[in-house]
């Protein structure tokens, strides 16, 4: 199936990732004008965002079994509600510990609906298993436009006016996912799910939990949010211990998303051309050879463009096969529900990996142990997913071919 074959829904699927997820990349860009405006510290403004990376994890499995009982739709569009009105709460208030409940709880609350698990629950749903991996790795690339996308625009908005004009605008485009949500509606099941045995929420949860694999594809994720998280915060600080200039981390972590492009569309082809367990192991292969040559080679501008463009090309590459191999195992069904506790598995690994990273750097006044642990970590990852049974659960394997 080519790309442009692709139902409606997936497209406006990704229409609303580029929103949630361009919107959610740009809130760096605003931590000097709202610290300056508060009167408050730099951690401050990173604590309200932690709680909105922690909350944004916690509401994922729930917000997840929401869409699975009454649709993707619906959910999107009370997320995007509750986005806008986190973002216009954050640009009235005048008190920033209000930040906690407008930019920490209701944005969190409004990502965990309108981010990657609702839209690829909603896409296994109108595209055939076979061709579902390269639709996750699409609708996840679509992640990263979206941090090119709205971005420039913000940085813009914010030099000509101020940082609450720009929030309240962003307020204003979130009405947009919820256009966007009312066209993801589920059609028709491909025909090989017709005949799958009907299942209640309660039972794919025993199910899933009973299935060894299940664990170690939460494990994996661990993993996998341990070194986005750990990068995404400490890389520029890493490269100016370095002696490199704030421009050249800039560059880098500019090499990131541009080649998750590229990267979250490529791993997710192949995940539908070969076995996603090897796929992934492969993934993880790579993290762990580009990872040990970063931190053993001398740092240079070259090597720091060089590893964010490699480390960028297996950066969400995770998120198609991951949530590929769950659909695979369990079917569509509560592939919400599912893949959401495992993202929630994510986010613990995301909060660990900013947190403990700057604990060892405090301990030992140096970023080297915690790089060769993301080293020994990405290593275990690949030899993690080798033993998962990939095939569907008795329960699906009962349909008829």
């Amino acid at each position: 199936m080519s790309i442009f074959r692709f139902p409606l829904l997936v497209w406006m699927g990704i229409a609303v990732l580029i929103i949630s997820l361009g919107i959610r990349q740009s809130f760096g860009i605003f931590l000097s004008p709202m610290v300056e405006s508060f009167g408050t510290g730099r951690e401050f403004f990173s604590l309200a965002i932690a709680v909105q990376n922690l909350l944004f994890g916690l509401f994922q499995p729930l917000v997840g079994m929401a869409a699975d009982r009454y649709g993707a739709s619906r959910v999107m569009a009370l997320g995007a509600i509750a986005y806008g009105s986190g973002l216009l709460m954050t640009a009235l208030t005048t008190e920033p510990n209000w930040l906690f409940v407008s930019l920490g709880a209701l944005v969190g609350l409004g990502l965990s609906a309108t981010s990657y698990v609702i839209v690829l629950g909603a896409v296994a749903r109108a595209v055939p298993p076979q061709h579902t991996a390269k639709a996750f790795g699409l609708t996840t690339a679509a992640g990263s436009f979206g941090m090119f996308a709205v971005i420039p625009g913000a940085q813009a908005m914010l030099h000509q006016f101020d940082w609450r004009f720009t929030m309240e605008l962003f307020a204003l485009i979130c009405t947009l996912m919820i256009a966007f949500a009312s066209f993801v509606k589920p059609g028709r099941q491909p025909q090989s799910n017709q005949a799958v045995p009907a299942q209640t929420l309660k039972q794919a949860l025993r199910e899933a939990s009973a299935h060894r694999g299940y664990w170690f594809i939460h494990l994996g994720f661990f993993v996998c949010g341990f070194h986005v998280m750990f990068i995404a915060t400490h890389l520029p600080a890493y490269l100016a211990d370095k002696g490199l200039s704030a421009q050249v981390a800039a560059m880098a972590l500019a090499y990131v998303g541009i080649f998750n492009i590229f990267g979250s569309y490529f791993w997710g082809l192949l995940g539908d051309h070969y076995d996603k367990r090897y796929v992934m192991s492969g993934l993880y292969l790579m993290r762990t050879a580009v990872i040990a040559a970063f931190v053993t080679l001398p740092v240079t501008e070259h090597t720091a463009a060089l590893f964010g463009g490699a480390i960028g090309f297996c950066w969400l590459g995770t998120v198609p096969l991951t949530s590929g191999l769950v659909r695979q195992i369990f079917g569509a069904r509560y592939l919400s529900t599912l893949y959401g506790l495992v993202f929630f598995t994510h986010q613990v690994g995301s909060f660990l990996g900013a947190w403990v990273g700057g604990l060892i750097f405090d301990h030992y006044g140096s970023y080297q142990p915690i790089w060769w642990t993301t080293v020994v970590m990405a290593a275990l990852a690949a030899v993690l997913h080798l033993p998962i049974n990939a095939r569907p659960v008795p329960r699906l394997q009962l349909q008829p071919a």
